[in-house]
């Protein structure tokens, strides 16, 4: 039973305090302060456990927020880890990576601001690790199958440690020379730090599952060896297949896609011998005049690596409004909110620029030395140019995150002839089955691309249909249906 009155007597919402700018931008380390126990309390006892508690509706995993909340407020931090476990492989994940919906579900968050759910999350989590609590669950005994999950991103090790526990054994392909996708070479090392993996990874092992990093599936491993091999697949690598931006001069040397810039600083913080003869990486913003062409996420992660580089200035352009500073009238409670945030990164410097649209890179012997752009308006739903609003920006260095539009289909996706879908992800139906026998999709290579927690979703979800096509039942539990939840 929750304090009923906890959400009065705590009116306040606390989150970690972020550590000094100038202090911060000296390392790669996560830029959050610790955070004590006897805070958090106060912030879990604000949660009401509401009778119809939406963040449940807003959690793609179903997280039961309410019941470990209320476990937390009573110290019991063991049970709040056996019941975050319970709906949630990866809680150190999403607790420090996922935009948390369930906050924007809250109950609270009607007339006050919600309940701190992502951060009670990550320390149920991060204590849990500190007491030795999560240990390996190996299943007791194996049922003669084989899977292959194909791609180590969440979605796939979620897959993964799912069917290994269901008594499988899972062997899980990556193509790059370390296992963990998106979240070891996508996502940069102040907004999570490496050994949060490598951890779960060590536990995994003692699981049982396997893994192959540095195998290209369809190269390395043809699809028929696949086939031959394995019981069943699971293809979760992604939706890699980025978005480009097709304007005069973007042959221009020194415009590079965020993912061709991103992994090269965490390849720098994983000790890789990859700097040269002046102590930097291929593609560096050290000393650089730095333009990032998309206002997501992944231009932050650009704007924060820019920073710690040594940028000499940074511009991040978004062709879309600024949003406003508290939930826009288009997406009520409980709707996900549009506003304005500001993440570590952009409190860090840089220039973020709205409503703009670039049109033409500038160069001088072969070399990007500036763009050319201009600011826009929506009008009838299109983007319109605004007369007079032409300007020029010198820059040396463009960095393009403006988003993937689904998945590679060269190589593996071609020659297992699985259907896509208008939207150009692999189809599947109910039970994430594939049009080819025997083979499922998971995460953002069917979803299209999307958040950390709808792929360990779909990777929970995946499993169950894996596992009752090899066993004819299962006891794995499948949060989601794709049927259920509309592919953007």
């Amino acid at each position: 039973m929750p304090d009923p009155r906890g959400f009065l007597k705590y009116t306040k919402r606390e989150t970690p305090k972020r550590r000094p700018v100038p202090l911060r931008l000296r390392d790669w380390k996560e830029v959050y302060e610790d955070f004590s126990h006897d805070t958090l309390r106060e912030q879990a006892t604000r949660c009401m456990d509401c009778g119809i508690p939406f963040c449940h509706n807003g959690c793609p995993l179903g997280n039961l927020i309410p019941e470990w909340n209320d476990l937390v407020r009573n110290d019991r931090w063991r049970d709040a880890i056996e019941r975050l476990h319970a709906t949630n492989n990866f809680p150190e994940f999403t607790g420090r990576l996922c935009p948390a919906p369930c906050e924007g579900a809250c109950v609270l968050g009607i007339n006050q601001d919600p309940v701190t759910i992502k951060q009670v999350e990550v320390e149920i989590i991060d204590n849990a690790f500190d007491e030795g609590w999560v240990v390996p669950l190996p299943p007791d005994k194996l049922t003669g199958k084989k899977v292959a999950v194909v791609g180590s991103g969440p979605a796939g090790l979620a897959a993964a440690q799912q069917l290994t526990r269901a008594g499988h054994t899972v062997i899980v392909f990556e193509r790059a020379d370390r296992i963990g996708g998106l979240l070891r070479y996508g996502i940069p090392e102040f907004k999570m730090e490496k050994r949060h993996i490598d951890r779960r990874l060590a536990q995994m092992e003692a699981e049982g599952t396997q893994f192959r990093p540095g195998v290209n599936v369809g190269v390395d491993i043809t699809v028929a060896q696949l086939r031959l091999n394995y019981d069943a697949v699971v293809l979760a690598g992604g939706a890699t297949a980025w978005r480009d931006l097709p304007i005069p001069g973007r042959d221009l040397d020194g415009i590079h896609q965020a993912m061709e810039f991103l992994p090269w600083a965490n390849r720098v913080q994983q000790g890789d011998p990859v700097v040269g003869d002046d102590g930097e990486p291929p593609i560096t913003a050290k000393g650089r005049k730095v333009v990032i062409i998309g206002g997501g996420d992944t231009g932050a992660d650009c704007l924060g690596t820019s920073h710690r580089q040594g940028a000499e200035s940074v511009h991040q352009f978004e062709i879309m409004p600024q949003p406003p500073e508290s939930r826009a009238d288009s997406t009520p409670w409980p709707v996900y909110p549009l506003m304005m945030r500001v993440s570590s990164a952009h409190e860090e410097g840089g220039e973020r620029v709205y409503s703009v649209n670039t049109e033409e890179f500038i160069g001088r012997d072969g070399k990007v030395t500036g763009l050319r752009g201009h600011e826009v308006e929506m009008v009838a739903g299109k983007f319109e140019k605004i007369d007079g609003s032409d300007f020029e920006l010198e820059t040396d260095l463009v960095l393009l995150a403006m988003g993937f539009v689904g998945p590679e289909r060269e190589g593996l996706l071609n020659e297992l002839s699985v259907d896509i879908t208008d939207r150009g992800n692999v189809a599947r139906d109910a039970n994430f089955a594939t049009t080819v026998p025997g083979v499922f999709v998971a995460g953002d290579m069917g979803r299209g691309q999307s958040l950390i927690v709808w792929a360990i979703a779909e990777g929970r979800a995946a499993a169950a249909g894996v596992d009752r096509y090899l066993m004819g039942s299962t006891a794995l539990p499948a949060p989601i249906k794709p049927t259920a939840v509309p592919q953007r």
